[in-house]
């Protein structure tokens, strides 16, 4: 078993644990720079990845009552039929072709953007719609956007795996602002999962899954969120996300110019 996996792993599964994001947002683009993992196989391998670990959260947050089923089936309700369209889409064009890798690895480098902005400017946004009430969607144009959103995250999560985290979040703060941090935290992990199971599977028909390194991941993974949950209140949570904002940058840039 391959210790700077398992120690990759680790790593990102603390900071998972302590901020709530960073997940396919660093995994992704990490196997893809340090490791030279094919950017279809680190899509694939993580999609994998975030099925399984959500999945734990998502039954966590259902025994505290901190999921919205009815938000959650409207996201699915546009994510599920987005991700098999782009499954299929992405068997069309051959993922592991060179010019459809270079797509990916652009892709991958704009949900880290969009990550980044959502991780800076959530608050600010959050305020913005709570000082204008009359800005907020009610009825059938909020149930609109909320299946729009869903189909938008289902492309973006099936072709890079970045985007169901801080994204989903911050777009869930922006239609739902009487939500708690817990219901935004629990809605966005219970919708994320058959959303990522999906476009795992469509991953695995298009044979873009490397199991090995999905569960030497995991080994470390695990204990990594465990571990960061308990730090998560001794570590100032705008220190943790301004270092991951500058990484995420960081990390975006060498996507596109590497």
């Amino acid at each position: 078993m391959d210790v700077q996996f398992v120690a990759s792993g680790f790593g990102v599964g603390l900071l998972v644990g302590m901020t709530g994001v960073g997940g396919g947002s660093l995994m992704t683009p990490l196997l893809t720079l340090m490791f030279g993992v094919t950017p279809a196989v680190a899509v694939g391998t993580d999609l994998a990845f975030a099925s399984l670990t959500k999945g734990v959260g998502t039954f966590t947050h259902r025994l505290r009552g901190t999921v919205h089923w009815d938000i959650v089936g409207r996201l699915c309700l546009g994510a599920l039929p987005a991700a098999l369209l782009a499954s299929v889409a992405l068997s069309h064009f051959g993922t592991l072709s060179h010019q459809m890798g270079q797509i990916i690895r652009y892709t991958i480098a704009g949900s880290v953007m969009l990550t980044v902005v959502a991780l800076l400017f959530k608050r600010k946004m959050l305020a913005w719609i709570t000082a204008h009430p009359e800005r907020q969607l009610q009825g059938g144009a909020l149930r609109n956007a909320t299946v729009f959103t869903g189909a938008v995250l289902g492309v973006l999560v099936t072709i890079s795996s970045i985007g169901a985290g801080a994204i989903g979040a911050t777009v869930l703060v922006m239609l739902y602002p009487r939500l708690t941090a817990a219901e935004v935290a629990g809605t966005d992990i219970a919708y994320a999962v058959p959303l990522t199971a999906i476009a795992a599977v469509g991953h695995w028909w298009l044979g873009s899954i490397n199991w090995t390194l999905l569960l030497t991941l995991l080994v470390g993974s695990v204990p990594g969120i465990t571990l960061g949950a308990y730090a998560a209140r001794a570590v100032p949570e705008r220190l943790l996300r301004a270092i991951l904002a500058v990484t995420l940058v960081a990390v975006a840039v060498k996507l596109v110019y590497s």
